[in-house]
Formats: C-alpha cells, sequence, structure tokens
C-alpha cells in the first residue's frame, strides 16, 4: 500500500491525472461546442429562408411601387407641358381678338393691302429658278410627273 500512495502523490502520476482531466474537460467543450454551431447553423439556415422569402414577396409590390412613381413623374411633366401650352393657346385668342393683330397678320399672310396702298412682293431670284423648274413640270401631262417622283424616290432609296 506504500507503494499505491506513493504512486499516487509522485509526480508524473500527478500530471498524468491532470492531463487526463484536461483532456477529457477539451473533449467535453468540443463535443459542447460542435453542438452549439449545428444549432446556430440551423438557425442562421431559418433567418436566412426568413428573410429571402421576405426579400421575394416584397421585390414585386417595390417594383410596382417605383415604376409607379416613375409614370406619376411622367404624368406630372406632361401635365406641365399641357397648361403651359394652354396658355400660350389662351394668349394666341386673346391676341387674334385684336383687330390690330388680326389686320396685321392677315397683311402679313394673305398679303391684303388697304384701298390705296401699293403692294410689293420681293422675289429671292435662287428662288426664282426653282419655281422655272416647277413650270416646266406644269407642262407636261400628270402622269409624268407622278412617275417622275417615283423615280426620284427610288434613286433616293438606293
Amino acid at each position: 500500500m506504500a507503494v499505491k500512495d506513493r504512486d499516487r502523490f509522485s509526480t508524473a502520476t500527478r500530471i498524468r491525472l491532470i492531463g487526463e482531466q484536461t483532456a477529457a474537460r477539451v473533449y467535453r467543450s468540443q463535443t459542447k461546442r460542435q453542438a452549439r454551431r449545428s444549432r446556430l447553423t440551423g438557425r442562421a439556415a431559418l433567418l436566412a429562408l426568413v428573410l429571402c422569402s421576405l426579400v421575394v414577396a416584397l421585390a414585386y409590390p417595390m417594383r410596382q411601387y417605383v415604376s409607379q412613381r416613375a409614370e406619376i413623374a411622367d404624368l406630372q411633366k406632361e401635365q406641365d407641358e399641357t397648361r403651359r401650352r394652354v396658355e400660350r393657346l389662351r394668349d394666341l385668342k386673346a391676341r387674334w381678338q385684336d383687330d390690330a393683330y388680326a389686320e396685321q397678320e392677315i397683311r402679313r399672310r394673305l398679303h391684303y393691302v388697304m384701298p390705296g396702298e401699293t403692294g410689293y412682293i420681293v422675289v429671292d431670284p435662287a428662288g426664282a429658278d426653282t419655281a422655272r423648274g416647277d413650270l416646266r413640270a406644269a407642262d407636261r401631262p400628270w402622269y409624268a410627273n407622278v412617275w417622275d417622283g417615283v423615280d426620284k424616290a427610288d434613286a433616293a432609296a438606293q
């Protein structure tokens, strides 16, 4: 028994005992840690699944929301342009109701003159050459002019 007690209290025996106890603790902690990892991984997978489901569920409504906001912005822009056009047309209508403006436009557009006035039209020399070409076309039958137009369009396409 004395040898047994001596072995029990020897340094080598104590170190071996401490090593065995430490190995047992490390083994237990590793198994617990592995068990925690597996539970944490399952939770993480579930969380990822829920987040993916939310993203998929919200993707279409968000797309609709963004497209509707863009459409609203386009419609507001169009409405502003239409309002500006209406204002211009109202101004034009008010101008045409003024007799002086109407007379001025009639004189300018239709070349009308008041009784006692002499009307002059200045002809551009470059424009006169173009008009002479049109006179040449007026001397021919109408179907020849149509056929020339078709030929010119065909030549332009090639």
